[in-house]
């Protein structure tokens, strides 16, 4: 028998073995995930732990490979996953963002190893079609890991022929990135997560269990008209057991705007304007104390220079609790600014690389008090329970938080007889104002509804501890003055939420609004437990893809993000010389175009 024959049965039997080992293809509107768990060798691994979790790092499913190596994951909604294989004396292997499509299946190859394991992507196949089909048997006789009796018999290879490279011995892997040239009104700022510009994010995969990401933010703040940047870089790698640090790097400059009459800071020009510098290093881990049973843990070191030098440290971690039948418990503790590794994501946020550029426009909120600079920093406990059923889910969540250097947006504060106390907004025409600290207790109940495989449904009620002004007090003359007519308060919301995919377009869409009560100075606690994270008013985020025939591999997508459309929560006070506004979520405007490849 020839060589090329040998091959071909090899294959051909590793196919059938597979067809009777999986149940029938799922229903058009889902898909699923298949595959093959094989050692470097070719030989099919029985009895390995696959784990598939879904975008936000929840475990949905664990299944048994078979005698075989195959496993099934059938029924699934149309979404991107992460597949886990582990199994003793092996180093596990993760693949992140496999993408289900609608009436497709998802075919894998599993490599496992001592050194280096991996998972390849190996075709995508229609989920009604036979899996003897001849694309099917074609991707499986030319996958490494498929064919063992080539592997097992070296001899019986052609001269001069090489063994195939297997896709754990290269450098790099699951290489995508983006760049991306925004603009727009940046409201009021402050609140506003401002956006340079003109952007880029970049991550890889090297050797296997090694992953790097770097996405920098370049533009000119808008007031200033000095340059702006911000650059970010992380270093993740997997380990056996679930344990995967994570090494993050961030550093951002900014010119700060020295307005007249800023006597707080001395008689300066936009000339001289003293510039924002911030660093910030943050260690992430995360480990499986039972099957379970997660914990999530980090902490970063931030250094703040701004006509002083600040430097601060802050803890956080989550303990999620994963108790079956679509029921998770979670607690979780911050301190600093809320950390972005643990910020519930929604499906609109846009993946990794768009949270990494979302990430670098958090400058921190730096205010003055007493002529001193200072920074907005909370402590946060938080406990959460949500219950999944079907296609609806319940969340409810509770927290505790304590706000140090809250800090404030003002609009016309040039009405202040003085302006002690008072920082230039960098990124706008405002001001910015420390009204001071105080603590607040809050909780809010949501539910999810899934109206078939494009459009979601959500609401929220909210219960908030805020600050407010008392509009009945007397004229102010002063930041001291205002600060004295602050006083703490409780702020019930409503939020209803639209998204989902049009299917003919691929128009991704998120539009919610929020009845609340507008006279809160400070903005909604952001939860690291439910996904829910509206602001008030009205605000529609709108993802396009737009045809490309350039010959780059890639496409190109349009934004827009319309937060608070109706301009609503301003605060207006009257102060000796006029009125100002308190402006907790400001209006802002804003469109981009991205390439993504």
């Amino acid at each position: 028998m020839s060589i090329k024959r040998v091959g071909v049965l090899a294959g051909t039997l590793c196919v059938v073995s597979l067809s009777h080992a999986l149940p029938p293809a799922p229903a058009k509107l889902s898909g699923g995930i298949l595959g093959l768990v094989a050692s470097s060798s070719g030989v099919p691994q029985m009895g390995a732990a696959v784990l598939l979790y879904n975008r936000y790092d929840h475990l949905l499913q664990r299944v048994i490979t078979t005698e075989q190596g195959a496993f099934h994951f059938a029924a699934l909604v149309p979404d991107v996953y992460t597949i886990r294989v582990s199994l003793a004396s092996f180093l596990p292997a993760l693949q992140r963002n496999i993408v289900v499509q609608p009436g497709m299946q998802s075919l894998l190859n599993v490599n496992l190893a001592t050194v280096f394991s991996s998972i390849q992507l190996v075709a995508v196949v229609p989920a009604d079609s036979s899996l003897m089909s001849e694309e099917w048997k074609w991707v499986l006789r030319s996958s490494s890991a498929t064919r063992p009796v080539l592997r097992l018999l070296p001899e019986l290879a052609p001269a001069g022929s090489s063994p195939p490279r297997s896709a754990s011995t290269s450098w790099f892997s699951s290489t995508s990135g983006m760049v991306k040239v925004s603009g727009g009104d940046q409201g009021s700022v402050l609140n506003a997560d401002p956006d340079l510009g003109t952007a880029f994010a970049l991550a890889t995969c090297f050797l296997g269990a090694n992953h790097l990401r770097l996405s920098g933010n370049v533009g000119y703040a808008s007031s200033s008209g000095t340059a702006a940047t911000a650059f970010h870089t992380s270093f993740r790698r997997e380990f056996a057991g679930g344990e995967s640090p994570e090494v993050n790097l961030t550093v951002r400059q900014l010119s700060v705007p020295m307005r007249a009459r800023a006597t707080g800071l001395g008689d300066m020009s936009d000339s001289s304007a003293p510039v924002l510098r911030s660093l910030s290093t943050t260690l992430r881990d995360q480990t499986r104390l039972t099957d379970k049973l997660r914990f999530e843990y980090g902490a970063s070191l931030d250094s703040v220079t701004f006509l002083d030098s600040l430097n601060y440290f802050s803890p956080y971690g989550r303990m999620t609790y994963e108790r079956g039948k679509g029921q998770v418990f979670q607690f979780s503790y911050a301190s600093g600014a809320p950390p972005a590794q643990l910020l519930a994501r929604t499906s609109e946020s846009g993946g990794p690389l768009q949270e990494d550029l979302a990430a670098l426009a958090a400058f921190p909120q730096v205010s003055l008090s007493g002529n001193r600079v200072q920074v907005q920093r909370s402590q946060n406990w938080e406990a959460g329970y949500r219950h999944t059923f079907g296609s609806r889910s319940f969340g409810v969540s509770a927290y505790a938080e304590s706000i140090t250097n809250a800090a404030v947006a003002l609009s016309g504060a040039e009405n202040f007889a003085s302006l002690q106390d008072l920082l230039p907004d960098p990124f706008s025409d405002s001001w910015v104002f420390n009204a001071g600290q105080y603590r607040s207790l809050g909780f809010i109940a949501s539910v999810d509804q899934k109206l078939g495989n494009h459009l979601d449904l959500a609401s929220a009620f909210a219960s908030d501890g805020t600050l407010t002004a008392d509009q009945n007090a007397p004229a102010v003359a002063t930041p001291d003055e205002l600060r004295a007519v602050l006083r703490k308060a409780r702020r019930q919301s409503v939020t209803t939420r639209v998204s989902g995919v049009a299917p003919w377009t691929g128009t991704r869409f998120a539009s919610s609004y929020q009845w609340a009560d507008l006279a809160a100075l400070m903005p909604a606690h952001t939860y690291l437990t439910q996904p829910m994270q509206e602001p008030v008013g009205l605000n529609v985020q709108i993802r396009q893809p737009i045809p490309y025939f350039g010959g780059l591999s890639g496409h190109l997508e349009a934004t827009a993000d319309l937060c608070n459309l109706l301009a609503q929560g301003y605060l207006p006070l009257s102060t000796t010389t006029g009125r100002i506004l308190l402006v907790p979520n400001p209006r802002t405007l804003r469109g981009g175009l991205s390439f993504i490849f």
